[in-house]
């Protein structure tokens, strides 16, 4: 890596350890319990934790999953935690998302029309290793990610798993509940009232129609009133 590079990187890997020592700690895990999610030892994690080691975006997703904080949590400070019912096994998952990771690095560089060469200069590293990336068959290191994905013009946010996996229904989850504490109070009230959901689900339906149906309702409407 040149120099610059391999500052960031390690900069961002010795904040990205402090707030994962901070959050497994506030979770009551110990390093043993993230060394048996992630399929690593104990070692590994202290290395993480202390910045010495990069850690892959798909091994902060499940120990985010396990300490039950959102993975944006780690480079943004204003996240909210939920909670969520016990997790799939985290290793299977894990090699799930190591794989779709790779396969959207891949897409993602295709769009953007660059080369394994391009992305290897970024990084300072060869092309190989871009490749073994992008087949899976070695973990990208979050800050590394980060840095490619600042280069082909998409965020983070890009490789997070969607809502189809347990994580990303996690996700979701969260999101859900941090637009609804940003309603309003009143209206918060009304949609928690189980009397109400035949208004919701109305509103659902409408919000689904075309314009001209909804028109053809207010015309009825307005018949009916005059």
């Amino acid at each position: 890596m040149t120099g610059t590079t391999e500052e960031k990187v390690a900069l961002r890997d010795r904040i990205i350890g402090v707030l994962l020592q901070d959050a497994r700690e506030q979770a009551g895990k110990t390093k043993r319990e993230c060394a048996e999610a992630l399929g690593v030892s104990t070692g590994t994690i202290t290395a993480y934790e202390e910045g010495q080691k990069s850690i892959s975006l798909p091994e902060l997703e499940v120990l985010s999953y396990l300490f039950e904080v959102p993975t944006p949590h780690f480079w943004q400070r204003d996240a909210k935690l939920i909670s969520r019912e016990e997790p799939s096994p985290l290793q299977q998952v894990l090699n799930l998302r190591h794989r779709i990771v790779a396969a959207l690095l891949r897409q993602a560089r295709l769009e953007a029309d660059a080369s394994q060469k391009e992305l290897a200069e970024v990084l300072g590293c060869s092309a190989s290793r871009i490749s073994s990336y992008e087949y899976g068959e070695r973990p990208i290191p979050v800050a590394e990610l980060e840095i490619l994905a600042q280069h082909l013009g998409v965020s983070l946010e890009y490789f997070l798993d969607n809502q189809e996996g347990p994580i990303g229904e996690w996700l979701w989850q969260q999101e859900a509940y941090d637009y609804f504490r940003k309603l309003p109070k009143e209206m918060q009230d009304f949609i928690i009232r189980p009397v109400n959901i035949k208004y919701l689900e109305v509103a659902m339906r409408l919000s689904q129609m075309p314009a001209g149906g909804l028109r053809a309702i207010a015309e009825g409407l307005l018949d009916i009133t005059y």
